[in-house]
Parts: C-alpha cells; structure tokens; sequence
C-alpha cells in the first residue's frame, strides 16, 4: 500500500440536503480506518482543517462555479473534490480552471471512491470517466428516494421547489429541455401531482428545500 496516507483522511462534505449527507457519509462506515468524516453539519462551527472537503453536487448551480472557487481557496480545506452525475466536458473544463483536485461519479462504489480520494490525498488529480447509464452507488440517499423517485428525478424536483424554470433546470442539470419535461411528467406521477404548483408543495412538505446556511458557512458566512 505504498504512497497511501497512515492516518485516516479527513472529510467535510459539503451539500444543502441532510439526507444526501447522511447518505454519504454512511457510505464511508466500512472506511473508518482510512476516512473521518470530520464534519458533516457545517450549520455547526468548526475551526479544524480537512484533508478533502467532498462537494456533493446534489442540486447544486454546477453551471455557475463560484461556490466551488470559493471552496479551493478555503485556506481550511486542503483539497476541493466534486461528487457528481454531471460530466459535460464545459463542466469538468471549468472545475480543472477553478482549481479542484478530483471530480467524482457517484457510480463510484465505496471502495473504489475511497480508493480515488487516497489518491487525491496523496497529490494526484483524479478525474472519473463519463459514466454511462449506471445507478448510483450502493448505500447514497436523497430526498424522495422512499417514494420512488429516482436520484435524478428527484433533483430535478428539488430544482423546480427552489422556483426554477424549465429552461433554468435544462441549464443546470446540462439535460434537453424535452429530457426536463419527461422527468417531469414521470415526477408528477409518482407524487400524484396534477400541476407544478402541487409538485411544489410536495416538495416543501417531504425535504427538498435546500439549507443554504451549510454552503454559506464554507463561503465564509455563519
């Protein structure tokens, strides 16, 4: 195992849904020997650095980087990795320019997600190849997902709660415009909505409005 860190790497993880958190973090239980998730609730002051901070991209602005720059120069986090479904070649671009270290599919499964951010530990750029159709990782949770929302759909729903358009959701999540409404219709079905205006109080009441205050934190907020 040379050139692998003899200390547990430590991680903040960085996303405005505490269930897709907890999730995460979950998948690193077996890890607890190589990986401390040093910080999961950043509502919660912390003056400790981490090794890695891991931007889970969860209906996240991945179009507009300034959250993620603003991670890189954070002078607690020593590394800045992106966790994501999203892997338009203008976005992986633009995260190489804003200067993160990783930029991770979350097909990963634990071991081998692990295993990347050892690498990254150890000083290595580590950059997942575009995945195909493949479901997440075993052990990732979001919200919906009890209800039988897919990950993606259930994204795209958290988008349309926080009062996105249909061409802003198309924007961000990098989908075709005709691709944003066939999620929404399966969306729609699933919850038993009739209209956006229903879909949208669905949301409120089972856990998609985002809590802005844990990306503030890193940016310097309270």
């Amino acid at each position: 195992m040379g050139g692998l860190p003899q200390a547990p790497i430590k991680i903040a993880l960085v996303d405005d849904y505490d269930v897709v958190l907890v999730g995460l973090a979950h998948m690193f239980d077996r890890y607890r020997d190589r990986i401390v998730v040093a910080e999961i609730d950043a509502n919660q002051a912390t003056n400790d650095e981490v090794d890695i901070v891991l931007y889970d991209s969860f209906a996240q602005p991945e179009s507009d980087h300034d959250e993620i720059r603003t991670l890189v120069r954070n002078a607690r986090a020593r590394k800045v990795v992106m966790y994501t479904w999203n892997f338009a070649p203008e976005l992986i671009e633009s995260a190489k320019k804003q200067g993160v270290h990783g930029y991770l599919s979350k097909t990963l499964p634990a071991r081998e997600l692990v295993a990347a951010l050892e690498r990254i530990h150890a000083g290595e750029r580590v950059f997942s190849e575009p995945p195909g159709r493949a479901r997440a990782a075993m052990g990732l949770d979001w919200p919906g997902r009890r209800e039988g929302l897919t990950e993606r759909e259930s994204e795209i729903l958290a988008l349309i709660t926080q009062g996105k358009s249909n061409t802003e959701v198309a924007k961000l999540t990098y989908l075709s415009p005709n691709t944003v409404k066939s999620y929404i219709r399966n969306i729609y079905r699933k919850i038993g909505a009739v209209s956006r205006t229903q879909a949208v109080l669905w949301g409120v009441d089972h856990g998609f409005t985002p809590d802005h205050h844990r990306i503030d934190h890193w940016m310097g907020g309270p």
